[in-house]
């Protein structure tokens, strides 16, 4: 019995067989070898086979995650046909006269060292890619399926960490937890963990790869971090219990949807979702989320070629708000710039992106892209209950000049005939020190204000919050943070807005009781954790 720890990301807890989802331990082989015709037809054939698979899973991933994020299986076919990938991979066959495998093993790290080393984050995020595609066609030449089809029921997904093109192909049905050697809080894993509502476990190490392998029995406690591998009976009789007693807890939080979010000496507070795309409204409905907090609408325009027409984007907000039937839905405007990059927006270089142009700055510099999005948003508006949220704000001239450009576009809407709601609430995110110490000024012109607290503590601890090497660091419950917290929302109240959170912090029960106390309205939340913060809010007594 061995115990490794690491950092909770989704609480539950896990017993099950482990299954390694991590290609990162395939050892490639270099063997010399005579026909090179053979291995060429090998290579040849292992591509067409991963189109196959690619294609397949496009599919899938269009119904489960839509056709914005589903786009990244279209690069990866493409990346199949890149000239200088193809004959990189010839070239060593034919010189070095080695086994196709390696071939395309060194072409793929060569490339993703490439892309690792270069200036624009965009093309530096594309070395996942290129590693994917090749470890596929290694995969491909190899006898018997892929990996991902042997997947017993009832695993523990293991791995390095899960990019987001893994986690379409698993068969989540048979998935019990996750446990990744490395990872940040913000990893796809750990959003996926989340959404899934499955315990999970983030920065193990290395060394708990090395420990197992598939079909070992391990327990994961996403409560306090731990790991137990190859427990003994005394320790899974005890684990048994304790997840009889969560998986009880879990049940009686489902008696909680249809009630109200109200402490018991009846202060009410909404509580919303978030998402990133209208395929997660049947998860909103599930949950009986009292509507949409945080839509993210930058999902519309990454792992693209070309920009979201008005059109496109119009339906889709259409779609969101029909779905809600009246419940609120805040959308937040285009928020591209530090880790989320679309190459096509043709953004230059920065030292620090997290401090560049990004979200706002990049609207109100190339107002062509804002109006179009402006005037999507407005259509759809006679649709449902539509609030519009803009991201980093620190000024009050920028959101003059939305105003001014919001005006513009009804304007426009107005002279074409087409109809558009008058009753569309104006907020901002406050998620920067600056938005928040001004908040006081900027109050005034707003009908509310919505706290990012990851990027709010990112910029008030200056810690990156991507870093995980950080998170000893990055104090989620710092004084200072708490304080800004606190200013914003008696902010907004002496003004007659209202302020909810959007960010991770909002799901922290911890201080669940502390953000009612200042005042908070709303707390915006992944799906999944609706009922377990209304079950917090209702044993809650302020006074």
């Amino acid at each position: 019995m061995t115990n490794f720890y690491g950092k909770g990301v989704c609480g539950g807890i896990a017993l099950g067989k482990v299954y390694v989802a991590d290609r990162e331990r395939r050892h490639i082989r270099r063997i010399g070898i005579k026909d090179v015709k053979e291995q060429l037809g090998r290579f040849e054939t292992a591509k067409e086979k991963a189109r196959e698979q690619l294609s397949h899973i496009y599919e899938k991933a269009l119904i489960e995650v839509g056709e914005t994020n589903a786009e990244i299986f279209s690069i990866h076919m493409m990346m199949l046909e890149d000239e200088d990938y193809n004959e990189s991979v010839i070239n060593i066959i034919e010189t070095q006269k080695v086994n196709a495998e390696y071939a395309v093993d060194v072409t793929g790290e060569n490339f993703a060292r490439m892309f690792a080393n270069m200036d624009d984050a965009y093309m530096r995020a594309r070395q996942a890619d290129v590693r994917d595609v090749s470890q596929r066609i290694v995969s491909c030449m190899s006898e018997g399926e892929e990996k991902e089809g042997e997947m017993d029921d009832n695993v523990i997904v293991c791995a390095h960490d899960l990019s987001p093109s893994e986690t379409v192909v698993l068969d989540k049905s048979k998935v019990l937890g996750f446990v990744t050697s490395h990872g940040s809080s913000n990893s796809h894993t750990a959003i996926l963990a989340r959404n899934m509502a499955l315990p999970a476990v983030i920065g193990v190490g290395d060394k708990f790869l090395e420990s197992i392998d598939d079909g070992d029995f391990i327990i994961v406690d996403g409560y306090d971090g731990r790991i137990i591998v190859n427990p003994d009976g005394e320790t899974i009789e005890a684990y048994k219990k304790k997840r009889q007693k969560d998986l009880h807890k879990k049940e009686l939080l489902k008696n909680l949807k249809g009630k109200e979010n109200v402490t018991l000496d009846g202060r009410k507070i909404n509580i919303y979702a978030n998402i990133g795309s209208a395929e997660n409204i049947g998860d909103v409905l599930y949950n009986d989320a009292g509507g949409i907090g945080l839509f993210r609408s930058e999902f519309l325009y990454l792992e693209r070629e070309d920009f979201p027409s008005e059109q496109e984007q119009f339906e889709v907000y259409k779609t969101v708000l029909e779905s809600m039937a009246g419940k609120k839905v805040v959308i937040r405007t285009l928020d591209i710039g530090a880790d989320k990059q679309a190459e096509y927006f043709c953004l230059e270089k920065e030292e620090n992106p997290a401090l560049g142009l990004r979200a706002i700055r990049i609207c109100l510099t190339r107002p062509e892209i804002f109006k179009t999005q402006l005037r999507a948003l407005y259509r759809a508006s006679v649709y449902g209950n539509l609030a519009i949220m803009f991201p980093m704000i620190v000024n009050v001239w920028e959101i003059e000049k939305i105003f001014s450009l919001c005006e513009e576009v009804k304007k426009e809407l107005c002279e074409g005939g087409i109809r558009y709601s008058e009753n569309v609430e104006i907020g901002i995110m406050i998620e920067t020190p600056a938005s928040a110490i001004i908040s006081d000024i900027l109050a005034p012109r707003l009908d509310f204000f919505s706290i990012g607290t990851n990027d709010l503590t990112q910029y008030t601890l200056a810690c990156d919050r991507q870093n995980p090497s950080l998170e000893q660091f990055c104090d989620t419950h710092h004084t200072a943070l708490l304080r800004l917290i606190k200013y914003a929302c008696d902010s907004a109240h002496k003004n007659g807005a209202w302020v909810g959170i959007c960010g991770e912090l909002a799901s922290d029960t911890s201080l669940t009781e502390e953000f009612i106390k200042m005042g908070i309205d709303e707390l915006s939340v992944s799906p999944s954790q609706v009922l377990s913060v209304r079950e917090k809010v209702r044993s809650i007594r302020i006074e």
